[in-house]
């Protein structure tokens, strides 16, 4: 099965003149950095099902950054809803599901004005989001006490399902398996031995860099630590700070809104050190905003790349190609559809048919624990090419 990456959109350069660099699946590991088998997508549930579906009109909620510095996020997840939702609409002519979507802006303050409005509708009976884990982290609670089934499709901080939460499903791996692994791989099969962390004020950029640092040990130098904030442009303290400490390699804990523009002054500033980023930074908005700088940059993602197949029918759709947690937003509306078209049409009912799934998706076998962490989880590694 040939892959594309998270997107084999060329770059338009973005500030750093023509390119045409995409992001390139390289490989997929373990915690411990080790190469693993990739999922057989052949195998992943169709969302058309047999066809013959009934059911009343029916709608799930998106929510996620639609606008805003890192709407790309949001917006992969909704187009991966609404292919699935293509495909089983065509299908099943008496059981048609729509998607409501609602905009974060990605921004816990806005989510929390937000998610009230999405579990007063009858008419929602589930919700794919929300997209990062601030906002979630504000708003899990609400959701939980509604009884509304809350899959997301990216939110990785681990903490998110420590707090006792009766509906919530995370359909990827969470930092603390994703910090690991990319710090075994750039130990491992890297080889670095210094590494300067950055991380960003986000519940997502804290979590991950914590995790990273805590399984990167004495590869580590905490005294090139950098601290960002959300909408800080202007990096040339922390690179300063970089270029007097000369690593090996930056790892950089934060979004694409960010890590883009600093890139692009690391590599201004004459700093060559390998630069690694994660999920959030793992999109081709990335790539268009950073240009040349981005070149080379290894980025990670418990998320799965897209298959030719899947890639061909979401340009068909959509006008452009998947990104970062396209594949993911695909599967989890098809568990739900399945669960509809079971006749699973409530709350409650979709929460249990959720909870006892246990089936293959396009991007990994999808079973959850008590807590709502998948049983298996793996990470993908990718550079920029």
């Amino acid at each position: 099965m040939v892959l594309s990456g998270c997107s084999d959109k060329s770059s338009d350069g973005g500030g750093g003149g023509g390119s045409e660099l995409s992001i390139q699946p390289v490989v997929q590991v373990d915690t411990e950095g080790n190469s693993v088998e990739q999922t057989d997508s052949g195998a992943a549930a169709d969302p058309a099902g047999d066809g013959t579906a009934t059911c009343a009109p029916t709608s799930i909620a998106m929510a996620g950054p639609l606008t805003g510095g890192n709407a790309a996020l949001g917006i992969n997840v909704v187009m991966g809803v609404k292919l699935a939702l293509d495909k089983h609409n065509k299908a099943n002519p008496d059981c048609q599901v729509t998607v409501k979507e609602f905009d974060t802006e990605g921004k816990p303050q806005v989510a929390t004005n937000v998610i009230p409005r999405i579990v007063s509708d009858p008419s929602i009976v589930a919700l794919i989001g929300p997209t990062f884990s601030g906002e979630t982290k504000a708003t899990g609670q609400i959701l939980s006490e509604a009884g509304m089934p809350t899959l997301t499709a990216s939110a990785t901080n681990p903490a998110l399902t420590e707090n006792g939460w009766k509906t919530f499903f995370r359909g990827l791996g969470n930092d603390n398996s994703q910090g690991p692994a990319i710090a075994n791989y750039l130990t491992k099969d890297k080889g670095f031995q210094k590494i300067c962390v950055v991380q960003d004020n986000t519940d997502y950029g804290v979590g991950l860099a914590q995790a990273f640092t805590q399984a990167a040990g004495t590869a580590v130098d905490a005294s090139c630590g950098v601290n960002v904030k959300e909408g800080d442009k202007d990096f040339s303290a922390a690179v300063s700070q970089l270029s007097a400490a000369a690593p090996d390699a930056i790892f950089y804990a934060g979004y694409y809104a960010e890590s883009a523009p600093f890139v692009q002054q690391v590599r201004s500033g004459g700093i060559t050190a390998a630069f690694v980023s994660a999920d959030g930074s793992n999109d081709p908005e990335f790539v268009r905003q950073a240009g040349e700088s981005a070149k080379d940059t290894v980025l990670s993602c418990p998320c799965s790349p897209a298959p030719d197949s899947f890639t061909t029918d979401y340009k068909a759709l959509n006008g452009q190609a998947p990104g970062v947690y396209s594949v993911e937003g695909y599967d989890l509306t098809t568990i739900l559809l399945k669960g509809i078209d079971s006749g699973k049409v409530t709350r409650p009912e979709l929460v249990d048919f959720v909870r006892g799934y246990d089936g293959a998706g396009i991007a990994r076998q999808y079973k959850w624990s008590d807590t709502g962490e998948l049983a298996n989880v793996q990470i993908w590694m990718y550079e920029v090419k």
